[in-house]
């Protein structure tokens, strides 16, 4: 059986993931130190999620890249996402920082599957 990931769709849902824990937990912090939850300003689960989105999406725009369109702009657009997702860290502007890097991140990684789709057909690399 030949399962094939789409890089795409996982850098999507990492981003949204990041934005739900970044955005809605907040919500439940009085009610998660009950449970012994603490992943709401932990360093390393924010750091862990930050690699995860990196990796994925530079994973998946390089794939694009390489193998269908050729095109940077959605690397361009992922990267600038990413400066805000790390600025997200460091800044008392946390929240509108993270909604403009989940925002670019996810452009970057739409706009790869639509090139992407868009010229499989004429790549060389694609067996009919």
């Amino acid at each position: 059986m030949n399962i094939k990931l789409n890089w795409d769709g996982m850098g999507i849902v990492t981003s949204v993931l990041c934005a739900i824990h970044c955005g809605l937990l907040p919500l439940l912090l009085p009610a998660l130190p009950l449970f012994g939850i603490n992943i709401i300003h932990n360093s390393t689960f924010e750091w862990g999620m930050i690699a995860l989105a990196f990796f994925v999406g530079i994973y998946s725009l390089y794939h694009g890249f390489k193998k269908h369109h050729h095109s940077f702009q959605p690397l361009i657009i992922f990267l600038i996402g990413f400066v805000f997702l790390i600025a997200k860290q460091f800044s008392a502007y946390e929240f509108l920082f993270l909604a403009i890097a989940v925002l670019l991140i996810i452009t970057a990684h739409v706009n790869n599957y639509r090139l992407c789709t868009k010229n499989k057909c004429n790549s060389p690399h694609h067996k009919h």
